[in-house]
């Protein structure tokens, strides 16, 4: 028979030493921003949407978003024509120079995918690195065919726990 009326003393269960092993955080799935332009060059769009994508509400301000992408933009509209002035005259010569008319393409696509890396990495560092989010650009199969685009991925940093001792 169980005593009810017994003190009995409570015992403390000792805190783990590392914090951040027992602890799982969910971070969102990144959120992926398409090309939207009708040119396509290698994978990269000529331009991407500037729509306010909803998983971002309460994260960062629409404003700064549009801003984002009208920088990124811009830097498309300037370099994708003389990408694809370049791959015409590369067909065209194709045939004669085996091939090789099209190094200069592919150059001019890397130099591009540079220039966006660097200013994706500016926009980081000087905003959103801040909000805990990350922009990157990525290379990810079509969903409608089996080719390659690049897409902006916005992903989630996850905040680490700050220990506090008593």
């Amino acid at each position: 028979m169980a005593d009810f009326d017994a003190i009995y003393e409570e015992q403390e269960l000792a805190e783990p030493e590392d914090l951040e092993e027992g602890h799982v955080q969910m971070v969102p799935d990144p959120i992926v921003i398409r090309g939207a332009g009708n040119m396509t060059v290698f994978g990269l769009s000529n331009r991407f949407n500037v729509q306010f994508p909803a998983g971002l509400v309460s994260r960062v301000a629409p404003e700064e978003f549009k801003a984002t992408i009208l920088r990124i933009n811009a830097v498309l509209k300037k370099t994708l024509p003389v990408n694809v002035k370049w791959l015409f005259c590369g067909c065209v010569c194709c045939c004669c120079t085996l091939g090789c008319s099209l190094w200069p393409v592919i150059c001019l696509s890397k130099r591009t995918q540079h220039t966006m890396n660097k200013l994706l990495e500016w926009e980081n560092s000087h905003l959103y690195h801040k909000l805990g989010l990350h922009w990157r650009l990525s290379k990810q199969q079509c969903d409608s065919n089996s080719m390659m685009e690049y897409v902006l991925l916005i992903e989630f940093i996850p905040k680490t726990p700050i220990y506090r001792p008593d």
